[in-house]
């Protein structure tokens, strides 16, 4: 049993799931602050945990992305059953390690349209990125060498729609003036259009 908090707007026109990164929950308002512009231009959005308590207190499974997508599929799953959810097409966003469950998760399947990721570790699903289908935006702090430089790499392996976008002046967290709201800005973005276009495929 995973705890999870559902926002579905009158009207929706897609649904994006969650994937936090490691040591965070459905609880960090950098993603509660991100659900709920998306909630403002017609999305729903499930932020869940994708370990209890007790697992989480293993880092091991923090950082094990196959738990992490196995438990992100499952997710979607209950989605695609509810009766006022399972027609809308749905996205991923992913943060830190979560980014990387939700390519895994999205590889070789159509469960996802599109993909989210912020200051994401795609790095780690390296193995199934030429799998991933979805299209795919990153979004990285220009402040966060380390894990810009992993997003560059990433980006190589992508086969799909990919595009890199920079938050200039952005640390890992996006906690500078103005620098979360340019992310809640560019998913918006993405996701409006991509959920759009697979809208119109259905």
């Amino acid at each position: 049993m995973l705890r999870g908090s559902l926002a579905a707007p009158a009207g929706a026109r897609g649904v994006v799931v969650f994937a936090h990164g490691s040591g965070s929950s459905r609880a960090s308002p950098r993603n509660i602050q991100v659900a709920e512009a998306l909630n403002d231009v017609g999305l729903a959005t499930l932020l869940f945990d994708l370990l209890t308590e007790a697992e989480a207190g293993d880092r091991a499974n923090v950082f094990d992305i196959p738990l992490l997508a196995e438990r992100l599929a499952a997710a979607t799953s209950w989605v695609e059953a509810e009766p006022e959810l399972g027609r809308l097409p749905i996205g991923y966003f992913g943060a830190s390690t979560g980014a990387a469950a939700a390519l895994w998760a999205a590889a070789g399947n159509d469960a996802a349209s599109a993909i989210v990721s912020r200051g994401g570790r795609p790095d780690l699903a390296a193995p199934r990125l030429a799998e991933v289908r979805a299209p795919t935006l990153l979004i990285v702090g220009g402040d966060d060498d380390v894990v810009l430089e992993l997003n560059r790499e990433a980006l190589g392996l992508l086969t799909c729609e990919a595009q890199l976008r920079v938050v200039e002046g952005a640390t890992h967290l996006f906690e500078e003036p103005g620098a979360l709201e340019e992310v809640a800005r560019l998913a918006c973005d993405w996701f409006a259009r991509h959920l759009a276009t697979a809208r119109e495929r259905q």
